[in-house]
């Protein structure tokens, strides 16, 4: 497993990127766990409609998005929130998508991130459609999609491996196996001893990381998305990580896996091992890390405030919406006011 940063901070070998881009990657997880358990308590509060938790999962979406340009697309999960935060698509949507308003699925066109999918496997062959059609059009853009480790079991991620490797689409699948596929253990989820040995039966690159060390995720994107991005075809990441929370709000994790499982895990804190490198190298203090906390905080606080200003749909803009031409059963809805 490709590791760089141990989780005491000890620098295992050269790094992929400096102290700024490492203080940098460092914030955009700060920020994406506040608006985690900013998210969490909404939901709580019943201010959204169910929500589905990244803590633990940080370095691997930040870590891999860092890779893209801005104009590269992605494909990910309601799980991937901090990733598709990276590539443009606003916390205040991604917080009105996850109170049931389809608003929150419309960014603004420069931004190439699909929203944020529901169905498990079904969006990796749409980013395999979008990289083979950059591919045709002679471009250098490429897609990254991200999915769990339940998902490989899915004849979808067949399909999207299969095909991205025919046609050598610049396609980077990005694999986060955080233990369990909601209950399901990821030993009982496949046979084989790691879900990055699969590439090789699709003849593509698989590179195994481990999910908690955003420096060997952003290595291991990086090297991904230049061969994509050269015309080599696809690779399949394998971010080994921990889903520490609930597989979503209405999830009790305690019925599946042990209070000492979830420390474990909480020891391995993919932020904690950034902060100890950090601290070393002189780069951290805790009136930094003060600054952080609190721009992190005025930043959710905004878009929440944003997401919740928004007048409700009218019924005529539901159904408009949805339909060219209303039948005159939703017509006369209408008109009912």
């Amino acid at each position: 497993m490709r590791q760089i940063l141990a989780p005491s901070g000890e620098l295992l070998m050269e790094p992929p990127c400096d102290i700024e881009t490492t203080k940098r990657l460092y914030w955009a997880m700060v920020e994406s766990r506040t608006y985690d358990r900013k998210c969490t308590a909404l939901q709580k509060q019943g201010r959204l409609a169910t929500y589905a938790p990244l803590l633990g999962q940080e370095a691997a979406q930040v870590g891999s998005a860092a890779a893209l340009r801005s104009d590269d697309w992605m494909v990910a999960t309601y799980r991937d929130a901090a990733a598709m935060w990276m590539q443009g698509y606003g916390w205040d949507l991604l917080i009105l998508g996850r109170t049931g308003d389809e608003r929150g699925g419309s960014p603004r066109s420069t931004v190439n991130v699909l929203p944020p999918s529901i169905t498990v496997g079904a969006h990796m062959i749409h980013a395999v459609g979008l990289s083979w059609a950059e591919q045709l059009k002679g471009s250098d853009r490429i897609a990254m999609t991200y999915f769990g480790d339940g998902a490989t079991s899915e004849g979808d991620f067949h399909e999207a491996m299969n095909f991205a490797a025919v046609y050598k689409t610049g396609t980077v699948f990005v694999c986060q196996n955080n233990g369990y596929a909601i209950s399901m253990p990821r030993s009982a989820q496949t046979a084989t001893e790691t879900i990055a040995e699969k590439a090789d039966g699709y003849g593509m690159p698989g590179d195994l990381v481990d999910g908690n060390d955003v420096m060997a995720v952003y290595a291991a994107a990086t090297a991904a998305v230049e061969r994509a991005r050269a015309g080599e075809g696809p690779t399949l990441i394998e971010a080994v990580t921990y889903r520490v929370g609930p597989h979503t709000t209405n999830d009790d994790p305690h019925r599946y896996r042990s209070l000492d499982e979830e420390h474990r895990a909480l020891a391995n804190d993919p932020l904690e091992r950034v902060r100890l490198y950090l601290a070393s190298a002189g780069a951290w203090d805790e009136e930094w890390q003060q600054r952080l906390d609190e721009k992190s905080a005025e930043s959710l606080e905004a878009a929440v405030a944003t997401a919740e200003s928004l007048e409700p749909l009218t019924k005529q803009e539901v159904i408009e919406g949805m339909f060219s031409s209303p039948t005159p059963a939703l017509r006369d809805q209408i008109g009912e006011g």
